[in-house]
């Protein structure tokens, strides 16, 4: 079973990361074709103190090591925050910003059609933002939507602790659907002390003790010239992590949400193997989507019927093979990409989601404890994850609940069928392989892990737990 999250054979500091990125290291940045200026006055100073976005304190692990900060830009005060060029600030919580008079027009070269088109753009730059700690790890991710002929690019550039700075790079060139662009990834991004890696910007080296301690985003969006249309983006998040290299965690205590199962609807990816093969085939490689509609539908939210025409009249759950689609990164090849999925959730109903790290499974339980399910990334070996039955290299669950002795129940959508999705977990056993950065594969390598990440996607109208912000 191999289900790969856009990064996750590369994660957290492994070894296999670690060659991986040393290989990377001599690489210059390739960025979006004539990457924009920062807007005139775009704020480039000393980092802002804490609090001027909606911006946690550092989580820590049992043994007060492992870190991590979300800084958060979703409120009317957080957009006039920053600089603007040719965007407006719309009224009301998550309402977020809209084109108005354009900023200036751009070239861009779409590298997987080699079509090249001129488009009207806008941008908007956020002050420099304490992380809140030194992190080795940043991962950006949205909430948009793009009409047709519309589309948008989200940059993030980090200052380390010596004071200099990371190149703008590109975190994804991106639509709600694909007729203007293709949606990507951009490979190829490094300055030596930091690499891009599909979705996560990583620290080459971070025995180095090289560490990044704030970061800046740039947010551009584009139109057709003389277009009326507009893109309208409500959320931009940052998760900056450190996450310490182990083996193993300690065990979280538990009791918060016991005996509590979230009603979430029950979705497998291996029913569509062999299905649409431009967009992996099905199967094994559908995992993120499959998980991402599962929590989609627990809340209503499904694409319109028009919208999945194109799939085959009578197809079984056309709604995986159309997320599938929608989350496809043509660059990476896979619909693996962490904030791809988490930005089709938010496009298609409006909700609020978002890319971060969670300490243990007791984050997890405060938000099942809100009547919100979690979606997991973590890999293994089925020796190590009682009842799975297969090995994995990269591989998304949905968490729904816990029994009443606190093991965990998933939503697996490596699973036959839709009736044999539901699973349930040993704690501890589950704990392991989601928390931790290093693991050993069956031929005794050393391998990585996904370090606690995971998608929250929930109403924007439903507060999240306050211990998780």
């Amino acid at each position: 079973m191999y289900c790969p999250p856009a990064a996750a054979s590369l994660l957290a500091r492994g070894v296999a990361y670690t060659v991986a990125l040393a290989g990377l290291a001599a690489l210059v940045v390739a960025a979006l074709p004539a990457s924009v200026p920062p807007a005139a006055g775009a704020p480039v100073a000393e980092p802002v103190a804490d609090g001027d976005v909606s911006s946690s304190a550092p989580a820590a692990d049992d043994e007060g090591d492992s870190q991590v900060g979300l800084a958060r830009w979703t409120t009317a005060a957080d957009w006039a925050g920053g600089e603007a060029d040719g965007l407006w600030p719309l009224p009301g919580t998550h309402a977020g910003v809209v084109m108005t008079a354009p900023a200036g027009t751009r070239d861009y070269t779409d590298p997987h059609t080699g079509r090249n088109a001129t488009w009207e753009y806008s941008t908007w730059t956020s002050p420099v933002t304490d992380a809140g700690l030194g992190a080795t790890e940043l991962i950006a991710s949205w909430n948009a939507s793009t009409p047709h002929g519309t589309w948008i690019s989200v940059e993030l550039q980090g200052t380390y602790s010596d004071g200099t700075t990371t190149p703008w790079y590109t975190m994804g060139v991106w639509a709600s659907g694909d007729g203007a662009i293709k949606r990507t990834s951009v490979d190829d991004q490094s300055d030596g002390r930091s690499t891009v890696l599909t979705d996560t910007v990583a620290v080459t080296d971070a025995d180095s003790g090289v560490r990044i301690d704030a970061h800046q985003l740039r947010l551009t969006l584009h139109r057709a010239p003389g277009s009326l249309a507009t893109p309208r983006v409500w959320g931009l998040t940052v998760m900056a992590s450190d996450v310490p290299e182990r083996f193993a965690v300690e065990p979280s205590e538990g009791g918060i949400a016991w005996g509590t199962e979230l009603d979430v609807p029950r979705r497998s990816q291996n029913i569509h193997a062999g299905s649409y093969p431009e967009y992996g085939g099905g199967g094994a490689v559908w995992c993120s989507p499959a998980s991402t509609t599962m929590v989609m539908e627990y809340y209503g939210v499904t694409p319109s019927n028009d919208d999945m025409a194109w799939i085959e009249p009578g197809y079984t759950d056309p709604q995986v093979a159309h997320a599938a689609r929608m989350t496809w990164d043509h660059e990476y090849g896979g619909a693996g990409n962490w904030p791809f999925n988490t930005a089709y959730a938010a496009a298609v109903g409006g909700l609020d989601a978002f890319v971060t790290r969670l300490g243990s499974l007791d984050d997890v339980e405060r938000l099942i404890a809100a009547g919100i399910p979690v979606v997991t990334s973590q890999s293994f070996r089925q020796d190590e994850l009682d009842g799975a039955g297969y090995d994995t290299n990269g591989h998304l669950f949905v968490v729904v609940g816990f029994t009443d002795d606190g093991d965990v129940i998933v939503n697996d959508p490596a699973s036959p069928s839709n009736e044999t999705v539901r699973r349930v977990y040993q704690r501890e056993q589950f704990e392991q392989v989601w928390l931790r950065t290093q693991r050993r594969t069956a031929d005794g390598e050393t391998a990585g892990g996904s370090g606690g990440v995971a998608y929250v996607i929930h109403p924007v109208d439903e507060a999240l737990p306050a211990a998780l912000l």
